[in-house]
């Protein structure tokens, strides 16, 4: 069957109101050392922020970091996991929808991310990936 998605999410999760500023998905991502947040609406995953979506739809859009909401540059199209997937389907995901991160949901509720780095470290230790993911940020 494979291995789930469970096994190798991260399960630290970092999640922003919808109408938090990019300024305030920037400093949880900055103070977190991550590159993206769980967008929710009241209690509802709308969906996921990567510091990419803050620069190329924000930033590079002229939107004023301060008062733009992060609702406003949100990817919510997104597709997701459930903790029971296997890390062959999340594999298939990030192949077909050119992604490097996928939100684990149980049900409604964020549970975890899985990334292409969590995937390079447990499928083969020895690539360069996984190396980069293992090494500490480099402030």
């Amino acid at each position: 069957m494979g291995r789930s998605i469970r096994e190798v999410m991260t399960d630290r999760l970092i999640t922003l109101p919808a109408d938090a500023s990019l300024v305030d998905a920037g400093k949880a991502m900055q103070e977190n050392d991550i590159g993206d947040v769980i967008v929710m609406e009241g209690d509802q995953f709308l969906g996921l922020v990567t510091d990419r979506d803050i620069v190329v739809r924000g930033i590079a859009e002229g939107k004023d970091p301060s008062s733009t909401q992060v609702r406003d540059v949100t990817s919510a199209d997104v597709q997701t996991l459930s903790p029971d997937s296997t890390v062959a389907e999340a594999v298939d995901i990030m192949r077909s929808a050119a992604v490097r991160r996928i939100p684990v949901l149980d049900g409604d509720r964020p549970v975890g991310i899985v990334s292409i780095g969590d995937l390079a470290q447990q499928e083969d230790e020895e690539s360069a990936l996984a190396d980069i993911s293992e090494a500490p940020p480099n402030d």
